[in-house]
């Protein structure tokens, strides 16, 4: 499923160059981004819990929450068509960090049990004209404690 997604994600990649860019062109580049980063982790062993996990206080959102075995992952994917802004992985600031740190202990205190390990993991998504589509998971990516 991984491998269809990719060889359909690339070609549509390339017929989207050719077109004029729309406004919501950055939505559409995202969702692909996070579909392209499930079908990523579902491969390499992550049940996927929940999908664009928005928090009641308004705090923010997370992308995916997975468990890798027995660790709980808040999984934040960063997708990028081109590097002139540098890596994908690059645009989770501090802010956001907190941001999504904030969502977790929500999403946890909701779950109403704390898991006994948790981290946060980056999915960065890049396209590059030579090698296509490239997800690269960034495990343990930054700490937050709470």
């Amino acid at each position: 499923m991984y491998r269809a997604l990719v060889w359909k994600e690339r070609r549509r990649a390339r017929h989207a160059a050719l077109g004029p860019p729309s406004k919501t062109q950055h939505l559409k580049t995202g969702a692909r981004g996070e579909t392209l980063a499930f079908w990523y982790l579902r491969q390499a062993g992550y049940t996927i819990v929940a999908r664009n996990r928005r928090a009641r206080s308004g705090a923010g959102e997370i992308d995916l929450i997975g468990w890798d075995g027995p660790v709980l992952s808040f999984v934040e994917v960063k997708t990028r068509t081109s590097d002139e802004a540098g890596p994908p992985e690059a645009a989770v600031s501090k802010a956001k960090q907190k941001r999504i740190a904030r969502t977790a202990q929500e999403y946890l205190r909701r779950l109403g049990r704390k898991p006994p390990s948790y981290r946060f993991d980056i999915a960065s998504v890049a396209w590059d004209s030579a090698a296509g589509l490239e997800v690269r998971l960034i495990k343990d990516a930054f700490k937050a404690s709470f």
